[in-house]
Formats: structure tokens, C-alpha cells, sequence
């Protein structure tokens, strides 16, 4: 059902190199398709592997030099050994009912109903992005999915899924009712629960849900206000504890999952100890269900041990995976890779774009910026190809985006498809920016003000003032904490010039949900910082959510893409790459979604904790 196509030419070839030197990881065989008649029927289906192996080192029926498949040179996978990984957030609860959890601990236990398809080649898909088209999802806790009639969608639940074997489940069968219990309980639709939980009443979209029902062990149907079957795949899909389901008996036996003790799943390993502030042992679960999709007679998980750290420090991360004592991490910033290409060569590097693009948000509802030339002036005014090479090293993306990010592919808007007439009002001309100043009324300029997150890269900041001061824009820079800018900023809309967020919170570039990406502009929404008001691009958020297939949103979502481009709303600056840095002897690891939501890291499990295995050959002491 979704979660995100990224990654440009380059990026591809870089990271299908990493791919082809240390991942290997998969999925179950189900895809979604898409028709456009009034009934819509998208299926996905998979037959799941039924036999079992006994031998520590498996391999698949053919070898590698037989099958052809893109993940032969990965090697064969092995079974053993134990995956440290870092998390900087201590767990206030393992409740997804109220939120709050962390991804590195939860996603080795808990399973969602869907999964990507690890079967794609990553030179046609990448992973790093948590938005990935209906076409190439597919089943996890459910076997298929269809919409009967629009509005109803139907799920059909895979057999053979089993809880873990302990307390209170007792390792019972996965059936229908389970899925109900989930929603009912964190949406407020039944099973005595009226209200949706803390984690879930303020997701709007989740509002479109109306009832979810269990026709018999294996079939669930959930009803919706919206017949949009795009904004369905959408919400459902999201990446996080949405679609993550938790034992309904652990829940009326505790009455809450708070206590650690109590954090039972279906997935591929149990949680077997918490220390607070410490540490998290996950141990694999030997009453797993699942098999591997690139190796299906090998019975899944890999990897007998994942200790997860509470290390908030990122210096005290990067020692740690530089002495051996953590295994990946991910979310490093380019000069810390850089750093460790030169002290640990043998560590392997993935980039990956942070889920946004630095902008700088102009008040359009305020004189000057409600000109339009004036906007056009300040984006000619900077030269991003250089900056890209100069500052970040190579280490960004060099053209400006628009509103879903290019390395989106059929939802993005690459630079490349632009039309001349608009590539040229992105591209630096100083001498056409002064002229179009003149031409707004200040022939020499003006003197204005920015107020900048002090989470921002406060170098790039002055480099931008510097471009703007060559045209007789003389910027001054007031810089805020978080809490205050975004009091300032955000909330009270008390700017009244220039604005610019944190990393990885812009306007521009964005990796995630592309109809939720239409409200960046809205008049009115909470996201809307440059305090837009355009009716024609209203009409693409109304035109969006009345759409009834996929296509017709792609196509709404590109008008929208290039109109944002024509009329300059936001300062489009550079798209920084992070990196996910793994060791050697990790094989499967290629950084999947290091990009979560818009922002960088830290490094989750999913599904992917599973399929990871470790080449003892490789680990040193082994």
C-alpha cells in the first residue's frame, strides 16, 4: 500500500553499490495494482513457503551463479550472531495506544500489515525513503487487499501468522479480530473504546475511518468517508505504530502495554529485557512465521540477537561503531562520514537525502514578499551548484526542489523536466535579480530581517546573506531556540519578513505522504509558515482528495509541483545528503528508510531487522 520512491541517477549507482558489496534483504510477494472504474479491486497475494530448514548456513535451491537475481552476489545467508544498534531516545512507553515509542526497540517484536517488496532491485527503488508506491508493497500480516466498492476496503489476513509463544497469548494463531481490536482501540470505533488514543485523536486523516469489521477469522473490512483510494493507501500506510499491531490479550489482561513486560507481537524476535537509560535485548523468536522472499526456504530471522543502546551522545554513537561495539547506525552528517572514511575505511557508507529541502519562508501575505518578482530576485540572487560543491562538498543535491522531492519518481518534479523558461529563474543571475528588484520598486534594494532555528546550519545562513547583500538585500539574522521559534514562527505567525526552519522541517523537497504535502500551502493550515493564500493552489489539496485512483492524483500532485516552482512561494535552497554507516560483516543493511517522515534516522528495524544476517568471516573475534 505505500511508502516512497526516491533517488536520482547518481544516488542510485552509489547506492546499488553498497547494495551489491553488503545488503540482502526481502519480502513477501504481493503487490497492489490500480483500475480506474467505480469498483476498484486492487489485489496482492502470496503463497507462503511451507518448508523448514535445519542446517546453520542455508542457501536457496539455485546458486548464486543459476538464479541471476540481483542479490546473488550478497553471498549466502547465515544464522547467528548478535546486531548492536544505538537508539538516542530512552522509551517512555511500549504502548503504541499513547505513542511515545521507539522504532529501534518496537519494530523487533510488533509487525504491520504491510511491508516493501525486497524482491525490487534498489537500482529501480530505493530504500531509504519511507514512501514507496502501492505497486511495490507488499503483504506482510496480510496476505492480499482489495476495495470492493470504493470506500471499502477489504482485507484478506495471511494464515500461518502466530503470536509469540508466551503469556497471555501463548503463541494462538493470528486471526481477524486481532486487526479490529488494534483500530477499535486506537481510533475509538469499538470493542468499548469511544475515543480515538492519545497518539492518534490529533491525525485528521484517520478521521476518514469509520468502522473496521471482521466478516470471519481471516477477512477484515474497514469502511471510510472517502472514496480516495490513494488517500487511503496513504494513510494506512505510514510508516509507524499505525499499521503495527499489538496483542489484544495483553491488553485486557494488563490493561495497558506500558510495561515492558507486557510488549508481545507476532514478529521475529521477543523483548526479553529493558534496562531504562541503558539498554534492550531482543532475542529471535524461534516460533516465527515468516520466510525469507529472496531465499524462500530459509526460515526467518537471520540473526539470533539485537541489542539496541541508549547512546543520545552522536560523538559517543560514532566511537562506539568506529571500536566495533555497535553494528549500523544511521542519520551522520557527512563531515562525521567523512571522518570515518579516513579512520575506518572498511566501514560501509549509504547516503541519503534528508526528507526535505532547506528553505527560506518569505511572508507573502507582506509587503515586500507579496511580489512575486521579488521572490523570483532573492532565488536568482543564490548560486546552488556551487554551493553544493563548495560548502557541502559534493554531499547535496545541486538543483532546487519543488514541493514532493524529485528522487520521488512519478511524484516528484525533477529540474530536469522543467521547462527552460523556468529552469533559467532558478538558475544564479545576480544582474537579472537587481533587475527584477527595479522592476518590483526597490531599484536599490531594501534592508529586511530572518528569523532562523538555532537548530539550523547557521554557515549557510550567512552564505545566503552574503548573496542577498550583492543585489542590496542586507539581511539581518536573529536566531531563536526551538521552543520560541516555533512560538514565534509557527504558531503565533509574529514574523514578518523572512523565516527559516530546522534541517529536515522546510516547505520544499518533502519524501513523505504526497496529498498530505499539498497542505504546506493551504490557506489556513498549520503548516502553511509563508502564510500563503492562493486560491489555485487550494484547489489542488480539494482536487486531490476528491481524485478516485492513483493516476489522477500523480497528475493533480505534478500540476501542483510546478505551480509551487512558478510562483516562488519559498526560498528553495539544498537537499543534504546524511549517511547510514554500517559494518562489513552486516549483510541486508542499506540503510532502509534512514529517511522517516521528513527527517533523518535514527535507524529502525520494520521488517527489515529479520532479514539482515552477519557474515562470521568478516567479524572480527569470529
Amino acid at each position: 500500500m505505500k511508502k516512497g520512491i526516491i533517488w536520482i541517477a547518481l544516488c542510485s549507482l552509489i547506492v546499488v553499490s553498497m547494495v551489491l558489496a553488503s545488503c540482502g534483504s526481502t519480502k513477501t510477494t504481493s503487490t497492489t495494482t490500480t483500475t480506474t472504474s467505480a469498483v476498484v479491486t486492487t489485489t496482492s497475494s502470496t503463497t507462503a513457503p511451507t518448508s523448514t530448514t535445519s542446517s546453520a548456513v542455508v542457501t536457496t535451491a539455485a546458486t548464486t551463479t543459476s538464479t541471476g537475481n540481483w542479490w546473488d552476489s550478497l553471498g549466502t545467508p547465515q544464522y547467528g550472531g548478535t546486531m548492536t544498534i544505538q537508539t538516542s531516545l530512552d522509551p517512555v512507553s511500549f504502548d503504541p495506544y499513547g505513542g511515545a515509542l521507539v522504532d529501534q526497540i518496537y519494530d523487533g517484536y510488533m509487525e504491520g500489515l504491510t511491508m516493501s517488496n525486497w524482491t525490487i532491485n534498489p537500482s529501480t527503488q530505493a530504500y531509504q525513503i519511507d514512501f514507496w508506491d502501492n505497486d511495490q508493497t507488499a503483504g506482510n500480516l496480510l496476505q492480499s487487499w482489495e476495495f470492493t466498492t470504493p470506500g471499502t476496503l477489504v482485507l484478506h489476513v495471511r494464515q500461518g501468522v502466530y503470536w509469540q509463544n508466551i503469556a497471555p497469548s501463548f503463541g494462538r494463531e493470528f486471526v481477524a479480530s486481532d486487526i479490529v481490536y488494534d483500530y477499535d482501540r486506537d481510533f475509538g470505533l469499538g470493542d468499548g473504546f469511544a475515543t480515538p488514543g492519545p497518539y492518534f485523536a490529533t491525525d485528521g486523516n484517520w478521521l476518514n475511518l469509520t468502522s473496521v469489521t471482521a466478516t470471519d477469522n481471516f477477512t477484515v473490512v474497514m469502511q471510510w468517508k472517502t472514496t480516495n483510494m490513494e488517500f487511503i493507501y496513504e494513510t494506512l500506510e505510514a510508516p509507524g505504530t499505525e499499521q503495527t499491531i499489538y496483542d489484544p490479550d495483553a491488553v485486557v489482561a494488563y490493561g495497558n502495554l506500558n510495561n515492558w513486560h507486557n510488549a508481545i507481537g507476532t514478529g521475529p524476535f521477543i523483548l526479553t529485557d529493558f534496562v531504562d537509560s541503558i539498554s534492550a535485548t531482543l532475542v529471535k523468536n524461534p516460533n516465527y512465521w515468516n520466510y525469507d522472499e529472496r531465499y524462500p526456504q530459509n526460515k526467518l530471522p537471520y540473526i539470533n540477537q539485537i541489542d539496541v543502546l541508549v547512546i543520545s551522545n552522536q560523538a559517543t554513537a560514532l566511537a562506539a561503531l568506529r571500536t566495533n561495539k555497535i553494528t549500523a547506525m544511521d542519520g551522520v552528517a557527512a563531515t562525521d562520514a567523512a571522518n570515518m572514511l579516513k579512520t575506518n575505511p572498511n566501514i560501509l557508507q549509504v547516503p541519503v537525502p534528508i526528507g526535505n529541502c532547506n528553505t527560506i519562508d518569505p511572508r507573502n501575505d507582506k509587503a515586500p514578499y507579496n511580489n512575486i518578482q521579488v521572490r523570483e530576485a532573492l532565488q536568482m540572487a543564490i548560486d546552488l551548484p556551487t554551493i553544493a560543491q563548495t560548502y557541502y562538498g559534493g554531499e547535496a543535491e545541486s538543483w532546487p526542489q519543488t514541493l514532493t522531492s524529485s528522487f520521488m519518481t512519478g511524484w516528484g518534479f525533477p529540474y530536469s523536466q522543467w521547462p527552460a523558461s523556468l529552469q533559467a529563474q532558478y538558475a544564479y543571475n545576480p544582474t537579472q535579480a537587481k533587475q527584477l528588484l527595479a522592476s518590483a520598486g526597490y531599484p536599490n534594494g531594501f534592508n529586511t530581517d530572518i528569523v532562523v532555528n538555532a537548530a539550523q546550519d547557521m554557515g549557510l545562513v550567512e552564505i545566503v546573506q552574503s548573496y542577498f547583500s550583492s543585489i542590496g538585500v542586507n539581511m539581518s539574522i536573529q536566531v531563536m531556540q526551538n521552543a520560541s521559534f516555533n512560538a514565534f514562527v509557527m504558531t503565533n505567525h509574529q514574523d514578518d519578513a523572512l523565516a527559516m526552519r530546522q534541517p529536515a522541517a522546510n516547505s520544499l523537497g518533502l519524501t513523505y505522504n504526497p496529498i498530505r504535502q499539498l497542505t504546506k500551502f493551504y490557506t489556513g493550515a498549520s503548516s502553511n509558515d509563508a502564510m500563503v493564500n492562493d486560491p489555485t493552489f487550494n484547489a489542488f489539496d480539494t482536487q486531490a482528495l476528491a481524485a478516485t485512483t492513483t493516476s489522477q492524483v500523480q497528475s493533480i500532485i505534478t500540476a501542483a509541483n510546478q505551480y509551487v516552482a512558478e510562483q516562488h512561494f519559498v526560498i528553495s535552497l539544498l537537499q543534504p545528503y546524511v549517511y547510514g554507516l554500517c559494518q562489513p560483516w552486516l549483510i541486508g543493511f542499506n540503510d532502509q528508510y534512514g529517511s522517516i517522515n521528513g527527517t533523518a534516522g535514527p535507524l529502525t528495524l520494520f521488517e527489515y531487522g529479520a532479514r539482515y544476517w552477519i557474515n562470521s568471516s568478516l567479524e572480527p573475534g569470529t
